[in-house]
């Protein structure tokens, strides 16, 4: 991080009183959400009176187990699946290695072709980078400006050898739903396996694996208020996967190891209740999503909205700002309360632009000075007035002092 981003910025911290006093309001709801009470009430008896593993043959491994299977019903209920296709994991990072590796070691004498975007999640591109070291061959189809991908295009590059197609359902950094019904039909039509990474849709939108015509569907809990370190995959009957995880062939074969009770538990309390109360969520969020770009948009020129308004989930904004480091807006709203990200990853060493933004078309200048809000179950229409009038103020603030802005 640059120092004299620091350096400026300390001027504006406020005290450590002030600090307890702030309001706070946390719209970074794709990185994390907080554990929903009712979540962590289902949690608490698999910590200490129902401790037992759900392998042992006695009453206490029985009630695990017991436990452990009522949840794989309830968040299988969410995908409209079947129990017997939800393999419950660490995460979705685990849940992609195991899509991605899975096929491709068992299908490996039938091909060594892989289609994905250039957009995905790290945990998709990096395990298509080691396939590739180890002898795969993968295609990232580039997408539009709206950071959608097009099934055509797609369809073209599908060869004789493709074993599997990976497409993420929407976009963890600028909220875009790809079409994967119409990638799914492609996929069915060419007998190729299709999975997606719906960590950032599941619990946010409709993700029924037969309507987007998927074979593999990773989710994380943590991303719809159950707790981190759990997900989940969904297997299509029939589909075949070589584990990657070898022991005592826990998770039908897939997945060895003793399963965390507890915390599939609260993925399953998480997936009820975002079944009861989705299409209401995503309807308050879509409103208050509009309310905040078109205040931004007001109060800031020279700013703009990257990635689709109609293809979007419901609480994700992902803005640019020209002129100002997004590091920097960051850091300041910080200061004022406000939790929320940026489109470029810090390090000690340099900002690294957002892959993202880069295959939408963005320069990396423009790149560096993103703002992703997404909003959340918490969020009010008083926090949107708030944080947009924040926004205003940091840019203002920033442009003052920025040679380019004045």
């Amino acid at each position: 991080m640059p120092e004299q981003i620091f350096a400026h910025f300390a001027n504006y911290l406020p005290d450590a009183g002030i600090l307890a006093r702030m309001k706070r309001i946390y719209m970074d709801h794709s990185a994390t959400t907080p554990v929903a009470p009712e979540v962590l009430e289902a949690m608490l008896p698999f910590f200490s009176g129902k401790f037992g593993n759900a392998s042992s043959l006695h009453s206490f491994g029985l009630e695990a187990k017991e436990a452990l299977e009522a949840s794989r019903e309830k968040v299988a209920k969410l995908l409209g699946a079947n129990a017997e296709e939800i393999i419950f994991t660490s995460g979705g990072t685990e849940s992609d290695n195991l899509s991605l590796k899975g096929i491709a070691l068992r299908s490996r004498e039938k091909g060594r072709h892989i289609i994905t975007t250039v957009i995905e999640h790290p945990a998709i591109l990096e395990t298509c980078r080691k396939l590739q070291k180890d002898g795969f061959e993968v295609t990232y189809l580039p997408v539009n400006a709206d950071g959608l991908a097009d099934p055509a295009a797609l369809e073209a590059a599908i060869r004789k050898d493709t074993i599997l197609i990976s497409v993420m359902h929407a976009n963890n950094e600028v909220g875009t739903i790809q079409p994967l019904e119409e990638i799914g039909k492609i996929a069915a039509e060419k007998d190729i396996c299709f999975h997606t990474d719906a960590v950032q849709s599941v619990g946010k939108i409709e993700t029924k694996v037969n309507d987007l015509g998927v074979d593999l569907l990773s989710l994380s809990a943590h991303k719809f208020y159950g707790p981190k370190g759990v997900g989940a995959l969904y297997v299509r009957k029939g589909t075949r996967l070589e584990s990657i995880v070898q022991g005592g062939g826990h998770e039908h074969g897939l997945r060895s190891g003793t399963e965390n009770v507890a915390g599939i538990v609260g993925l399953a309390r998480a997936a009820d209740l975002a079944s009861e109360i989705m299409a209401s969520e995503a309807e308050r969020l879509t409103h208050l999503r509009d309310r905040l770009a078109k205040l931004v948009l007001e109060k800031v020129k020279d700013a703009w909205i990257n990635g689709s308004m109609t293809k979007r989930l419901p609480g994700n904004l992902n803005f640019s700002f020209k002129y100002v480091e997004g590091e920097s807006l960051l850091l300041f709203l910080d200061a004022k309360g406000i939790g929320v990200s940026t489109g470029s990853a810090c390090s000690s060493k340099k900002l690294e632009p957002s892959h993202v933004l880069l295959s939408l078309g963005l320069k990396p200048e423009e790149c560096h000075g993103s703002l992703r809000i997404t909003m959340g179950r918490s969020n009010t229409g008083d926090d949107v007035d708030y944080v947009a009038a924040s926004i205003a103020e940091a840019v203002a603030r920033f442009r003052s002092i920025s040679a380019l802005g004045r």
